[in-house]
């Protein structure tokens, strides 16, 4: 990555993680349980993953918007996510996104909301 300290370590814990990940495989073999909990961790590595990522290039202020919406609507704050992570790691983010960026974002990746139209008879 850059030769951020941060980033460093979170490649040296990837790397732990996918040892005992290799090695629980190979201890368990076709088991269910040991399948289980490799699928558990290998989702724990990747939010981690996800989360270090937006800290890298999000602000302050452009998280707490994003965590707004995730309480209000998290299918969608986890698609926002997703799209940020896919950003960030294809090197399309240049820098940080600040909150007007991200109601921005937010904006652009919203569903287009259906509109009703009532008449009454």
């Amino acid at each position: 990555m850059s030769g951020n300290p941060d980033d460093e370590r979170l490649e040296k814990l990837r790397e732990e993680k996918m040892q005992e990940l290799q090695e629980q495989a190979g201890g368990q073999g076709q088991g269910g349980q040991g399948n289980e909990a490799a699928q558990e961790a290998a989702r724990e590595q990747a939010e981690a993953q996800q989360d270090a990522l937006l800290k890298q290039y999000l602000t302050d202020d452009a998280r707490q918007r994003l965590n707004a919406v995730e309480m209000s609507k998290p299918d969608f704050a986890e698609k926002v996510k997703q799209q940020l992570t896919a950003l960030a790691q294809s090197g399309r983010i240049q820098d940080r996104i600040d909150e007007e960026q991200m109601k921005g974002l937010l904006k652009e990746l919203q569903p287009d909301s259906k509109s009703f139209n009532i008449r009454r008879r």
